[in-house]
């Protein structure tokens, strides 16, 4: 990966910019020489992350700079970290503490951690004052590869996954693998979830990377996952680009998501990874498609081992939910997923790799995977 920049273009009637720079960085994290913070400059940063990141070691000279969180004229937030935080209640006190530090319209808000707080930050620049504009730094795999690119912000409500948000993209993001390095298992598993559904949306040959190496990636190989940040942006940029609001194209990405968020939402939000539930997902997906007859079976099986390579549940029903009628509690789950029309179930459906349909589902379609 080189030191340089990949553009993400715009329809700028639709957002806050028409474009996004993303900057490839290489070694250990240095967000000091990136923003200089206490530098007088003609906009103020408002820098939002959470408890996680902060105590990183790679982290401790920047938080250093922040005297009760403020440096010059930026101010630092640090925030809950995880799923449980990405509320409506989160966006509201970055806007409220924005609010009473005189931040304007004009300044930017800097978002540094996974996709919670890349959603929730971006989420609250759009509304603050009607929009500020945003950075973002990704710290997990899934933000790099994922959460962080295209502009979609938002965060839960009522116990389902991100029915409040807008479409605001970065004016700039930062990408520093090394992150990636110090993540739990947990969190690295599930940025590789939403790499392999890029994978099997567009790319035959990171398909067969995750498929041939599993081992290497499994032990965060750094030119592996180099390769795998780079392809990801550039297959979700191009969507992006084509179909930036999601009317066609780009809800292909949702790939795994229809079952995955009901997952989520069933099991409790933050119970388990996005990741998790998005790869059980795609697996539930793919049996839909044998079913259907638009895959052969051995496509579905292939599928299926791949995900079982790398330890991610490929059974009917989730063995974390418990309680009865799991089937149909995914089921009710589903009908509340935020892209479907006409109160039928839309999903995303795969035939073969770089090959995929996206469908109106029948209700007795998805319990027949669910058992």
């Amino acid at each position: 990966m080189k030191n340089d920049v990949y553009y993400i273009n715009y329809p700028s009637i639709f957002c806050g910019t028409d474009k996004s720079e993303i900057h490839f960085e290489k070694g250990t994290p240095d967000l000091v020489s990136v923003f200089k913070p206490g530098d007088t400059a003609e906009n103020r940063r408002f820098f939002v992350t959470d408890a996680t990141v902060a105590s990183l070691p790679c982290m401790s000279e920047f938080i250093s700079k922040f005297d009760d969180n403020v440096c010059g004229q930026d101010l630092l937030i640090v925030l809950g970290s995880g799923e449980p935080y990405k509320t409506i209640e989160t966006v509201l006190t970055i806007i409220q503490t924005a609010l009473e530090a005189g931040f304007t319209r004009n300044d930017t808000f800097v978002g540094i951690g996974g996709g919670v707080i890349c959603d929730t930050t971006s989420f609250a620049a759009s509304i603050f004052k009607r929009g500020a504009s945003v950075q973002l730094v990704p710290t997990t795999l899934l933000a790099m590869v994922d959460a962080s690119i295209g502009g979609k912000t938002g965060v839960d409500f009522a116990k389902y996954k991100n029915m409040i948000g807008t479409f605001f993209p970065a004016q700039k993001l930062f990408y520093f693998p090394e992150f990636i390095q110090s993540l739990s298992d947990t969190q690295y598993k599930s940025g590789l979830a939403e790499a392999i559904k890029t994978a099997i949306l567009f790319d035959k040959e990171l398909y067969d990377i995750f498929k041939n190496n599993p081992e290497q990636i499994k032990k965060r190989d750094k030119e592996l996952l180099d390769v795998i940040i780079t392809k990801s942006v550039q297959a979700k940029a191009s969507v992006v680009e084509k179909d930036f609001t999601e009317k066609n194209i780009r809800a292909t990405l949702n790939l795994g998501h229809t079952f995955g968020h009901a997952f989520e939402s069933v099991a409790g939000l933050g119970a388990v990874t996005h990741g998790e539930a998005v790869a059980w997902g795609i697996g539930r997906a793919v049996c839909v498609s044998c079913n259907k007859e638009y895959c052969r079976e051995d496509f579905k099986n292939e599928i299926l081992e791949l995900l079982s390579l790398y330890d991610f549940e490929t059974s009917p029903l989730p063995s974390v939910i418990s309680g009865g009628g799991v089937g149909d509690r995914l089921l009710s789950a589903m009908h509340k997923d935020k892209k479907n029309i006409n109160n039928k179930v839309r999903a995303i459906i795969p035939k073969a790799v770089d090959d995929i349909v996206i469908e109106e589902i029948e209700d007795s379609e998805i319990l027949q995977v669910l058992k």
